[in-house]
């Protein structure tokens, strides 16, 4: 099956976190073979070494596309500015910032060390912040922009050893719930990717056989999705070895138990009823959907 109308990039400027291998690697590339400008970001830990980055940049280049090479840390904030200025130097915009990258310490929660849980929320939590804080405005003043957050399934649904990683990784989800209501009127589009894929990061996680299935590259074409100028806004999008889902944060309808002196005991009895889901079960449309449920359901007992 073919479409009709493929997705292009033309024209626009992307940010790529992590990119100098695996998923970052791969979008990147994507990004630029369909037009895209890209500055492809990967951390050089000393000034003026090279970067895992400069490779890619090589690659698409040879293409005939359009890529610098970034070597800012996403954990330091003022480097990140100069990133996206270099962007905006270069090329005049910035319309597409993929929040890519990443690192893991894997430990069960007994045994992990507190370093190493910040360093896990600093580096996938706090460098998308940093990395949306220095687009926002531009992406603003444009009335475009396209940010898309890697979450995992780890932070969607656990993953023992991993209560860091999953605790940023969720973190990233509350983060664009938020920022694709705020950015709605500026026409800025912000989503979630959720993959599923051998990389430096699953290297003897897996055996080979399930390694070769999931290639980083099968990933890549829900993010060109969620990118594109048509693309949908608060979607978390799953996707590993070229199978793509949807994942939702829903709601059930509840019970309404009112306040009493055995109310606890009547939530209790009541757990079964009050997890029921069934089609009263709902996506909310942001928070204030919780408290809006609560209070109807409160009033239309009182009544």
């Amino acid at each position: 099956m073919s479409t009709a109308n493929p997705l292009r990039f033309d024209g626009r400027v992307a940010i790529v976190t992590g990119a100098g291998g695996g998923l970052g690697r791969q979008h990147a590339l994507a990004l630029a073979a369909r037009g895209a400008k890209v500055i492809v970001n990967d951390f050089a830990p000393a000034h003026g070494s090279d970067s895992p980055a400069d490779a890619v940049v090589a690659a698409i280049r040879a293409a005939g596309g359009e890529a610098l090479a970034n070597g800012a840390s996403v954990t330091d904030f003022a480097a990140v500015q100069a990133m996206v200025q270099q962007a905006v130097d270069a090329w005049g915009r910035v319309d597409i910032l993929v929040n890519n990258a990443g690192i893991l310490r894997d430990k069960s929660f007994a045994k992990m060390a507190l370093d190493d849980f910040r360093l896990v929320m600093d580096v996938h939590l706090m460098g998308a912040v940093h990395c949306c804080k220095a687009v926002w405005e531009i992406m603003r003043a444009q009335n475009h922009g396209r940010i898309v957050m890697t979450t995992s399934s780890s932070g969607l649904y656990g993953n023992f050893g991993q209560s860091n990683y999953g605790a940023a990784k969720m973190a990233l989800v509350g983060l664009m719930q938020t920022l694709s209501l705020e950015g709605a009127k500026n026409n800025i589009r912000v989503n979630c990717l959720a993959p599923t894929a051998a990389t430096r990061m699953t290297e003897g996680l897996m055996p080979q056989a399930v390694l070769d299935l999931l290639k980083p590259e099968a990933v890549t074409p829900a993010l060109l999705h969620l990118c594109h100028d048509d693309a949908p806004t608060r979607a978390i999008a799953c996707a590993g070895a070229g199978t793509f889902e949807r994942a939702y944060i829903t709601m059930t309808q509840g019970v309404h138990l009112g306040l009493a002196p055995d109310t606890p005991e009547q939530v209790a009895a009541q757990w079964d009823a009050i997890s029921q889901r069934d089609e009263g079960e709902v996506v909310p449309e942001s928070g204030s959907a919780q408290g809006t449920n609560e209070v109807g359901q409160a009033m239309r007992a009182a009544r």
